[in-house]
């Protein structure tokens, strides 16, 4: 759990981060997204923010291959608490009294489930499974295609619940795949899976974030990476809980996503004002860059 919270941290941090090098880049001068993005690259915020990245991936790893899915799906959807205490930190965003309340209520859940959660389960699941992610890494793409062709609210939620189906289809995949053996990596429909929803998913959330309402997108976002997932988990891969502590499972699981989802507007950095303080919640997710 431990690294699983750790991950929370390095991608809620990464995200402010990248978010102040992003918009200090486009401070400079015109340029297409490759200009942009190779002035971001060269400002330390946005180096540090990819390196927090990768360690993240690295702790989530871990993670998901010692606690169950359901409390590394959770704890991963609490980096947007992570985003709004570092952005109030570091962009001076005045968090209204709601939203303090509801990181809050993401660390009580959070702390429930870190009571109440059992050890990885060690069951390998049934042989189709891992075709089942890998048809649905494809499906996540058929998604954003028709997705993309929808009404902007409707495009939002569509995309951003694809993107989060996408990261659940790593965060499944991780758990079947047995060996790193590259025999073993290249014949496992799992490790194409996981190649596959993760790359579909972070185009769809930027799809997503560019093209519609941060909000509906984050909220998609963190039902499709967590509630699928957990139920995989434990359907088929014999997550479990504490003996006597499932009620208190569920409870938390609950409690720390409806946290995560009351923050959605986060799932963009804040927009730093010209003065140096930061926007009220309207202006929040104007431009930046997307969760992880």
């Amino acid at each position: 759990m431990v690294c699983a919270l750790g991950a929370a941290v390095c991608f809620g941090t990464a995200t402010v981060l990248q978010a102040m090098a992003a918009r200090s880049a486009a401070a400079t001068g015109p340029g297409g997204d490759v200009a942009l993005l190779w002035r971001a690259l060269r400002q330390w915020r946005y180096l540090v923010g990819l390196a927090l990245d990768g360690l993240g991936f690295l702790l989530q790893i871990v993670a998901l291959r010692s606690v169950p899915i359901y409390a590394v799906g959770a704890a991963l959807a609490a980096s947007l608490a992570v985003t709004a205490v570092v952005a109030a930190r570091l962009l001076e965003v005045r968090l209204s009294r709601m939203e303090w309340a509801a990181v809050g209520v993401v660390c009580a859940g959070l702390a429930l489930l870190g009571l109440a959660a059992g050890a990885e389960g060690d069951e390998a699941g049934p042989g189709w499974l891992k075709w089942a992610m890998l048809g649905a890494a494809g499906g996540v793409l058929l998604l954003g295609a028709v997705g993309g062709r929808l009404p902007e609210r409707g495009r939002a939620l569509a995309l951003g619940l694809g993107a989060g189906c996408g990261f659940g289809v790593v965060e499944v995949a991780v758990r079947l795949i047995d060996g790193l053996s590259p025999g073993e990596l290249f014949t496992n429909p799992a490790a194409y899976a996981l190649v596959l929803g993760g790359g579909a998913a972070f185009l769809l959330l930027t799809s997503a974030l560019q093209r519609g309402s941060v909000t509906t997108a984050t909220a998609g976002l963190v039902l499709g990476e967590t509630v699928a997932p957990a139920l995989i988990g434990v359907i088929w891969l014999g997550d479990r809980t504490r003996e006597g502590l499932g009620w208190l499972a569920v409870l938390g699981f609950a409690v720390a996503v409806a946290g995560a989802l009351a923050l959605s507007r986060f799932g963009e950095a804040p927009v730093e004002s010209e003065g140096g303080a930061a926007g009220e919640a309207g202006a929040a997710g104007e431009d930046a860059v997307a969760p992880k």
